[in-house]
């Protein structure tokens, strides 16, 4: 049985059942475990409370025993029991991180003492893919700010993260093979905001800083459009921008400059930029930092984009959509893509696609999405009229854009994945928030475009669809009590008013 309240949990876990009473927190409560969760544990009360937990290996009244045991729990699931004894069973080393999380949520002060309730939790995952972007590209983001980003989103039980490394207004990863990428296109940004960009040490240590928390990180570099800063570097590689209306007007509009080809680009406007499809060298460029990325990115996935080419015609789309998803193969990776280089009959087989199309779907991006199952792919749902992280709360907003949609937070809890495509549900292999950085100046403003939105979408790709207590009233009350962890951990989340904030 399910008991949502009094429990603070988000995301809902598959399981609860409540006791009496509740376990105090003090210096004397012991954790055993030799598992990296231990020593996360430790530091996450001491961070939280004061407090600072030891370990033990004896067994002992009262001490939190911390275990993976095989066979315990599904992948990445868990079972948590405080009571008499306190212990956390992990079916893996991912599933015990994430029962640490859920105890670290059930944590509260009453009085100036800090405990826990008595309750007994089984749990598991409803999605293997649960994942988030950060597009490090429009506005930058260092190491430091990322890992903030990870700690955060992995606290809610995320398990991938997306970084979008590449785009029109900056190129954020160095490439030895073709160092210009960061000596030339890598300073600029939106805005004329500062660029920056990842050394490949800085790179092995946001991934191996993820890997600790469970996540995966994909790497995008986004092609064949979304590549104007790929010619500030070579530009022999690209084509001359292509100055649609839509585009022209846009850039009116928000006073901002038109594309320059071998210039930085500072402006927000799509769909103007166009790798070189016909010439060899463009494939020898996309096969060196494929190769350059597959060998930093232990994960099994390369994201090579694929959205919103609208100055490359659909012949040369078709051409370079299929050699390039057959290079990410060769290189020992799975291809990832945005939904619309579905469009192309010849993309690699297992290509996995990105849907970012809205839930109810328009024109046709449901037939591109579909074309990944039928070449024996699977699919992400991004719906941008839900899961887009950069959308406005309200029209008023000052942070955000709205083209797909204005996204309270209960927008983006009150949708089903599995629902908006026909597809078997077991191809929907699970969601992903994706956060556009156009109007993101600082790592404060991420902050109150991600949070709490994040959280509702955590708990549409965890937590099972049916579950008593799997509703929008009981989510706000248990949205409402993360308020003082955030609180304490400095999270510029945005107060929305329609959540009754718990205030300490």
């Amino acid at each position: 049985m399910v008991l949502p309240l009094p429990l603070p949990l988000v995301p809902l876990p598959a399981s609860a059942l409540l006791g009496e009473g509740r376990v105090p927190v003090t210096e004397s409560m012991r954790v055993i475990g030799d598992s990296p969760a231990a020593i996360q544990l430790m530091d996450a009360v001491a961070q939280r409370t004061g407090i600072r937990l030891t370990t033990t290996d004896a067994a002992e009244p009262g001490a939190i025993t911390l275990r993976v045991e095989s066979g315990a729990a599904p992948a990445e699931g868990y079972r948590l029991s405080i009571g008499e004894s306190l212990q956390i069973v992990g079916g893996d080393e991912a599933g015990l991180f994430y029962g640490v999380q859920t105890l670290l949520q059930l944590l509260s002060e009453d009085a100036g003492a800090w405990s826990l309730p008595r309750v007994e939790i089984v749990d598991a995952p409803r999605f293997p893919r649960r994942g988030v972007m950060l597009d490090v590209t429009r506005h930058f983001f260092d190491v430091a700010e990322v890992k903030r980003f990870i700690d955060e989103t992995s606290a809610l039980k995320f398990n991938h993260l997306h970084l979008h490394l590449s785009d029109d207004q900056g190129w954020r990863i160095h490439i030895d093979s073709w160092p210009k990428l960061t000596e030339l296109s890598s300073a600029s940004a939106a805005d004329g905001d500062r660029g920056g960009f990842y050394t490949q040490d800085d790179y092995r240590e946001i991934v191996a800083y993820a890997a600790a928390h469970h996540m995966i990180v994909i790497p995008e570099i986004d092609l064949p459009g979304h590549t104007h800063a790929i010619g500030v570097a070579y530009p022999e590689l690209v084509e001359e921008p292509v100055l649609n209306d839509g585009l022209v007007s846009q850039a009116k509009e928000l006073g901002q400059p038109l594309p320059v080809k071998g210039e930085p680009y500072l402006g927000w406007g799509v769909g103007h930029s166009s790798v070189r499809i016909h010439e060899e060298r463009t494939y020898d460029f996309v096969r060196d930092v494929v190769r350059e990325l597959a060998e930093l990115t232990p994960g099994p996935y390369i994201h090579i984009g694929g959205d919103e080419s609208l100055g490359t015609p659909q012949a040369d789309f078709d051409l370079f959509a299929e050699r390039a998803t057959a290079i990410v193969v060769e290189a020992g990776k799975i291809p990832v893509a945005w939904h619309e280089m579905g469009s192309a009959d010849g993309i690699a087989e297992g290509t996995i696609g990105q849907y970012w199309g809205k839930t109810t779907p328009e024109g046709t991006h449901a037939e591109e999405a579909e074309h990944f199952v039928a070449r024996g792919g699977a699919l992400i749902m991004s719906a941008a009229d839900a899961a887009y992280l950069d959308m406005k709360y309200t029209p008023e907003f000052p942070l955000g854009l709205t083209w797909a949609a204005v996204i309270d937070v209960q927008r983006a809890y009150s949708w089903e994945p599995t629902d908006v495509l026909d597809v078997p549900a077991e191809v929907i292999l699970g969601v992903e928030a994706p956060l556009w950085s156009e109007t993101t100046r600082t790592y404060a403003d991420v902050e109150q475009l991600v949070f709490p939105r994040a959280a509702a979408l955590a708990e549409v790709a965890w937590s099972p669809e049916e579950a008593p207590g799997r509703t929008w009233e009981s989510f706000r009350e248990r949205l409402a009590s993360l308020a003082p962890g955030w609180r304490a951990r400095g999270v510029n989340f945005h107060p929305a008013p329609e959540i009754p904030w718990v205030a300490e």
